[in-house]
């Protein structure tokens, strides 16, 4: 893996980087990929329902009818994030495969180290805020302290009801003084509205994941995003050039700290463990 860039430190340290054999371990046992939650059933009705043009399911991206056949979104889940390739196989347990997470990360690692090279200017958000919070957040923050420019969101940006708020440098949604899971693009989209209305730059990278990651793929914006296996979007969006990458796993698992392990590999491998 590459030499840290500097000597920086965190609040609330995360365990050592694992090797890749250790992450894949961790990732299997604690359902972050391997047999996953996500049952068969509700992957291949989200898989239809965007072949369908629903648009809630496009996660903010353009995909035209260009995937209005949802047997091609079924081969790019399974190619990219290591679905059941089998067309018949209609119910049950469906997978992520751990090396194709991995092999993402790698790939998120190295638009990490670019960023921090060249102390770009770096967009973080989550559309779930009770599972990936702490992982943006401490990407976050190791990229401010070896000088890139974190974007402050701008105040009383709203949406879908809703405000944008940050917490140590990740935007997410706030209703009823509450952080709610979306899926919804519209904040992202408010965030660089306000940027753009304001005159301050637009981010260099994106780290999202859901809507946030799709609307700033489409509006041009180098994007590292994070999905689901039942969120086919942005690995389409992989697929066709307008995502960088796009790293799969289950984004919601039991305990956010079992993420922990996989911030400190990605770390690790952008050459920004301290």
């Amino acid at each position: 893996m590459p030499q840290p860039l500097l000597p920086v430190s965190l609040p609330l340290p995360l365990p050592a980087a694992p090797t890749r054999d250790e992450l894949i371990g961790h990732l299997v046992r604690t359902r972050i990929a391997g047999e996953v939650a996500t049952p068969r059933e509700n992957n291949l009705a989200h898989y239809r329902k965007l072949a369908n043009g629903d648009r809630h399911y496009w996660l903010g991206l353009e995909l035209g009818e260009r995937w209005a056949d949802e047997q091609d979104v079924l081969a790019v889940m399974a190619e990219r994030c290591g679905v059941n390739d089998d067309p018949d196989y209609r119910a049950g347990q469906d997978t992520i495969d751990p090396e194709l997470t991995v092999g993402a990360l790698e790939r998120a690692a190295a638009e990490l180290r670019k960023a921090a090279e060249s102390r770009a200017r770096v967009l973080f958000a989550t559309g779930h805020p009770g599972a990936l919070l702490d992982m943006h957040g401490t990407l976050a923050t190791m990229l401010r302290a070896v000088g890139c420019d974190i974007v402050r969101t701008p105040l009383r940006v709203f949406a879908d009801e809703g405000v944008i708020v940050q917490f140590q440098g990740v935007a997410v949604y706030e209703r009823g003084a509450s952080l709610w899971h979306t899926h919804s693009p519209e904040p992202m989209a408010g965030i660089l509205h306000g940027l753009e209305q304001a005159g301050e730059p637009l981010p260099d990278l994106v780290v999202a994941d859901h809507g946030w990651a799709g609307r700033a793929a489409q509006h041009g914006l180098t994007t590292v995003g994070f999905a689901d296996c039942n969120d086919p979007a942005l690995f389409l969006g992989e697929a066709e050039g307008t995502l960088a990458v796009t790293v799969p796993l289950d984004d919601h698992v039991v305990d956010p700290r079992f993420y922990e392990p996989m911030t400190a590999y990605l770390l690790a491998a952008a050459g920004l463990a301290g």
